[in-house]
């Protein structure tokens, strides 16, 4: 009898609504983390529990509203397509021996904890998780390690865990980046340069090891190099700055400004550094940084999606599941 596998997607997580109590509750979880914010537990909790959540909880929640559908958060609703798309893909190669496919969140709901519990009840001895983040950095995917370590230690019989570590080396990832992209020239047109934004860390955070930076500045020279672009039509920035210190560069928002001064007036954006769009990227990305081109002299400004649902990316992470559960891909149905 076939050993019992699931496969656990896990991203980030969202507020449970868009309002203010629901999205500070969120920012608290998510800022308390220390591979997060990498300060004394008694310096920066008071500050982030007395100042910084009530400051910046009304100006998120109104960032949410801005984006929130009738179906709920955007990265929750792509979220759940995500997982249905790669469940039924794995069952048309799988049939039934095609391990079961659920989401689960670093922060919010449902949890790393309760979804691992509720696949061990269930008989799930294998399990492979998958942070939906091609690139590492300890902020991201080592806190995802850390939730999986803390939901295993009362089990006495602990599942067989694989933990995708990264997938922005992968061919296969790279090429559903380009062929996104150039779907999106065809509809829209090209434009003068196209800007790679990467959700940014400290730069301590690199100078003490994190291969964060590295790995995008590969994702973006690979999806350049994919495209054909010469080095003055592309660039790789960061975004989404939080507090006083200095982080990786490019800013993307100094980016964007600097562009539209220059009288850059056409720009392409992404962030191959999100799997599903979200709050930094329905938001962020393509209304703020929108108008701050547009306020610096630019004049035609393209968000190119992330890849979501996309039945390009869907085979991508079948493939990585087939890879860590030692199946052969491609091999029709068995049921």
């Amino acid at each position: 009898m076939p050993t019992k596998s699931a496969v656990l997607l896990v991203n980030l997580g969202t507020p449970a609504s868009p309002h203010k109590k629901d999205v500070a509750r969120f920012l608290k979880q998510f800022l308390s983390d220390t591979r997060v914010i990498e300060a004394p537990r008694w310096l920066w909790q008071p500050l982030l529990r007395c100042v910084i959540v009530p400051l910046r909880a009304k100006k998120s929640a109104h960032a949410y509203q801005q984006i929130w559908s009738e179906q709920g958060s955007p990265l929750k609703v792509i979220s759940q397509q995500q997982v249905s798309a790669l469940q039924s893909t794995l069952q048309q190669q799988l049939g039934n021996d095609a391990p079961q496919v659920v989401e689960a969140c670093t922060y919010g709901e449902p949890s790393i904890k309760t979804q691992t519990n509720m696949l061990v009840t269930a008989g799930v001895e294998r399990i492979v998780v998958i942070p939906m983040y091609p690139q590492y950095s300890a902020t991201t995917t080592a806190a995802v390690w850390d939730q999986l370590a803390d939901a295993v230690k009362s089990f006495r019989n602990v599942p067989d865990l694989t933990l995708v570590r990264s997938f922005y080396q992968r061919q296969d990832y790279i090429e559903a980046l380009a062929q996104s992209v150039r779907e999106h020239w065809q509809t829209h047109g090209k434009k003068q340069k196209l800007l790679m934004s990467f959700h940014g860390i400290p730069q301590e955070y690199a100078d003490k090891g994190d291969p964060y930076p590295a790995h995008c500045q590969s994702t973006a020279a690979r999806l350049a190099q994919a495209l054909a672009l010469s080095d003055d039509q592309w660039l790789c920035s960061y975004q989404s700055r939080f507090g006083p210190k200095q982080w990786v560069q490019p800013y993307t928002e100094q980016t964007l400004t600097q562009w539209g001064k220059d009288g850059v007036e056409s720009v392409d954006i992404m962030s191959p550094a999100f799997a599903a769009d979200c709050l930094e990227t329905l938001e962020e990305l393509n209304i703020a940084n929108r108008e701050l081109f547009v306020e610096s002299g630019g004049s035609d400004y393209s968000y190119i999606p992330c890849l979501n649902e996309r039945s390009d990316f869907i085979n991508v992470l079948a493939a990585i599941v087939l890879e860590r559960l030692g199946m052969p891909q491609h091999q029709g149905s068995k049921t």
